[in-house]
């Protein structure tokens, strides 16, 4: 048996808290805590208060202030700290507690609360270009922008494609993505934006644009972008025109906080069906090296898989750090030539000062030996919260030894997320 007890509240539909009613304002209340309560709002039909006046469904002046009340069900040990915040927020009223004992509490894990829209997630501040702005304008907005895909919209405002990273890579008039430019020598960015400045951004775009209406739920918009595997849509209102983006990030996000803290759950002995672990979703098809093997077999390996990273693990497999694209360019710090000798080697076999310097560095001169991992019994939401603070699109997991078993991805976590929140689809 667990020991519960029940809050009820007997207000009324007037009642307000700061503007709002103050049935939302307990909802919002309730579910700001994280914790493991239950919350039923129920309006009568007909009711008298002690302060004389009636409200009935037969008296039309009065009908607006029906009686409601609110029982909220919650463990015991949580009941002290829930009553002080409803105290303040129910100004007219009668608020009770009894004790309650339960048999069992069983629920479901969710990442994608299904009263969530799309306008309640993406970000509303976006920048976008016409078909007919220069490429040199695209990169610079995409620079300066978390996003790595940037609308492109008619005269009325109305997506009608999308220029990303990747169409800019693919034209081959980027030499590398855009957060290794932005850490390049500011001779390098001028070059590659002098490159870019007499093309438009209508020779490179993806088109048409695929978007979702803001008022849409959010499992349609990640359903919309598993299916046609996209990092993010542009939002629009109801005639169209650009309201906004919606990013995997975005998402990651509000999830962070929304989601319960199912290990607590866990620990007051209530049974949470549908958990997910990192174990469940990571990808175990990665390469590694040792650290003492010399950085020419990384740039192989990087250039070989999409997942940019390399992990370094020693003789028992124990993860000893991480390198990336990244780590390579703030390492070699190509000269005159820029970071594009560099990073040609990735694309290409050469032979000459850079291969030499590569075959000469050792992996552990190099490397991250400070990486944030996550064990691979941990659960999604927590990795959704370290990938989420990090800003990270990849994350190294190991067992409880500290070995290293493989990676995930922000398609990954989507991906479950999106199954968690529909029947447990995966």
């Amino acid at each position: 048996m667990l020991h519960y007890q029940a809050i009820e509240i007997w207000t009324s539909e007037e009642e307000r808290h700061q503007g709002q009613p103050v049935a939302e304002a307990i909802l919002d209340y309730i579910r700001s805590l994280k914790i493991a309560a239950r919350c039923t709002v129920t309006r009568g039909i007909a009711g008298c208060t002690e302060d004389g006046e009636m409200a009935t469904h037969r008296l039309e002046v009065l009908s607006y202030n029906l009686p409601m009340r609110i029982d909220i069900i919650l463990p015991a040990a949580a009941a002290e700290g829930v009553l002080a915040g409803l105290d303040e927020r129910v100004a007219g009223g009668i608020i009770a507690l009894r004790d309650l004992t339960v048999v069992h509490h069983k629920t479901r894990s969710t990442l994608f609360p299904r009263q969530l829209l799309v306008g309640d997630v993406m970000t509303r501040e976006v920048h976008s270009v016409t078909a007919d702005s220069p490429l040199d304008e695209a990169a610079r907005l995409l620079l300066s922008s978390i996003f790595t895909g940037l609308p492109v919209v008619d005269a009325a405002g109305r997506p009608i494609g999308v220029v990303t990273q990747g169409d800019l890579i693919t034209s081959g008039l980027l030499p590398l993505r855009l957060g290794l430019l932005a850490a390049s020598d500011a001779d390098s960015v001028a070059a590659v934006m002098r490159s870019l400045a007499e093309r438009r951004v209508a020779e490179v775009m993806t088109r048409p644009a695929v978007t979702i209406e803001a008022d849409r739920p959010l499992t349609e918009a990640v359903e919309l972008m598993l299916a046609r595997q996209l990092k993010r849509l542009p939002v629009v209102d109801r005639q169209g025109r650009l309201a906004g983006m919606l990013s995997r990030l975005d998402i990651f996000t509000t999830v962070m906080h929304e989601t319960p803290d199912w290990n607590g759950f866990r620990a007051q002995e209530i049974e949470v069906g549908n958990l997910r672990t990192v174990a469940d979703i990571l990808r175990r098809d990665t390469q590694t090296v040792a650290p003492e093997a010399t950085m020419d077999a990384v740039v192989g390996i990087i250039d070989a898989t999409d997942l940019q990273r390399v992990a370094v693990v020693d003789g028992d497999g124990r993860l000893q750090g991480i390198i990336s694209d990244s780590d390579l360019l703030r390492a070699f710090k190509p000269g005159p030539a820029g970071p594009g000798q560099l990073f040609a080697r990735l694309a290409r076999s050469l032979r000459g000062e850079m291969d030499q310097r590569l075959a000469r560095t050792r992996v552990d001169e190099v490397m991250d030996a400070n990486p944030v991992t996550i064990r691979e019994d941990a659960l999604i939401g927590e990795a959704i919260q370290l990938m989420t603070e990090g800003r990270l699109k990849r994350l190294p997991v190991v067992d409880a030894d500290g070995r290293f078993r493989g990676m995930i991805s922000r398609d990954s976590l989507l991906r479950t997320g999106y199954g968690q929140g529909n029947g447990g689809r995966s």
